[in-house]
């Protein structure tokens, strides 16, 4: 039998959703995560110290191997020590690049498909959700940390993406704890997926020196966790005296296998829930997370590789087109999920306040991983 005959593309995926627990919201221009074209720019490189026109460089994370494996060195994460230095920059970005044994299909002949097996061992052909965070303690743990970047991972496929730092370097400067995690797990029959997946993560810093944008009084992060339950528990913001604008970054997607109304398909993934976030009791902002552009993400491709199969999403190589393509919760597979940006006068007055979310309709066994970060600027 050959190896392109043993291909099965996973059926699993549109019912089930392949993010065991994780579109794309433009957020306004200078936002902390507002997407930007890559380019080029995303290879994992570094530059040398320039003058004040010229960015540097710095590799966080370099080709580290995730995996899905609980012995592994980086098992579903790795962290390292990010440098902001003390000095104000111009601009700041970060830069994440995936590459997965998955593809080219071609590297599925120089690893082998084990006997009785559908995949390459390595192959991780799920789409999964990929987050990169700084100082993030355990889940529940305060003060939570800053989720920098939300994506989820193409089927079986590259990524590159590049979000905008510049407000959290000018706002926490030194050293503090990076921390990328991919959500991936393993089919020890070789069957969906492959027996011991994983994926190679770089993570790159650059920044450009020169006065800030503007001046950042402070980065608060009041959230980073999975909600389960309609009302979440009620979170504290302090603001600071002096605030003449503030924003919070509000990042959600929605994971876990259950069904209910607002649903087009038997997961979470595919239900379009409301989200209420409320300060002192007053309606601060209600949202619609959902996505419905997915179909964007597969660009059908002939394969002329001697395995995998016939033809694949350029964009989700391992995955089956009608699941690509299908709307979701606020993500897409093989997308960078921007934040929500809640810009409002009443996040600007000093003293204590209370930040409540509830998720509408949210159903026992859904989840929306949810991230919250409070800006306050001069």
């Amino acid at each position: 039998m050959s190896v392109r005959r043993t291909w099965i593309a996973p059926l699993l995926l549109l019912a089930l959703g392949a993010c065991q627990s994780d579109p794309l919201e433009v957020a306004p221009e200078g936002a902390a995560g507002a997407p930007v074209d890559t380019g080029e720019a995303g290879s994992p490189t570094t530059g040398g110290q320039g003058n004040e026109a010229e960015p540097s460089r710095a590799v966080v994370l370099d080709a580290v191997v995730i995996s899905s494996n609980a012995d592994a060195e980086h098992f579903q994460s790795a962290t390292a020590d990010v440098d902001f230095g003390e000095a104000s920059v111009a601009s700041a970005k970060l830069f994440v690049e995936l590459t997965s044994p998955c593809f080219p299909f071609s590297k599925w002949v120089e690893q082998g498909v084990p006997a009785g097996q559908n995949w390459p061992a390595r192959c991780d052909a799920f789409d999964r959700a990929l987050s990169v965070s700084l100082d993030a303690g355990e889940p529940g743990e305060t003060p939570a940390g800053i989720e920098l970047v939300r994506a989820i991972t193409p089927f079986g496929g590259p990524l590159k993406v590049e979000v905008d730092v510049t407000d959290v370097v000018n706002g926490l400067p030194g050293v503090h704890q990076l921390r990328l995690s991919i959500d991936t797990w393993s089919d020890a029959e070789g069957l969906v997926s492959g027996s011991n997946g994983e994926w190679q993560a770089s993570v790159i810093l650059e920044t450009t020196p020169g006065a800030a944008p503007r001046r950042v009084l402070a980065v608060v992060p009041l959230v980073l966790e999975s909600q389960t339950e309609v009302d979440a528990v009620p979170v504290t913001l302090e603001v600071p005296e002096g605030v003449g604008s503030a924003r919070i970054d509000y990042l959600v997607t929605g994971h876990g296998a259950v069904r209910g109304l607002g649903c087009i398909g038997p997961a979470e993934e595919f239900c379009q829930r409301a989200h209420e976030l409320r300060l002192d009791g007053q309606l601060l902002e209600e949202l619609s997370p959902w996505r419905n552009d997915c179909a964007s993400l597969c660009t059908i491709t002939p394969n002329d590789a001697s395995a995998g199969p016939a033809s694949y999403c350029a964009e989700n190589p391992c995955g089956l087109p009608e699941s690509v393509r299908a709307p979701r919760a606020n993500w897409c597979p093989g997308s960078l999920t921007a934040p929500f940006a809640i810009e409002k006068p009443e996040l600007t007055v000093a003293g204590t306040h209370e930040l409540t979310r509830r998720v509408q309709d949210l159903q026992e066994g859904g989840q929306w991983r949810v991230s919250a970060t409070y800006f306050a600027f001069e």
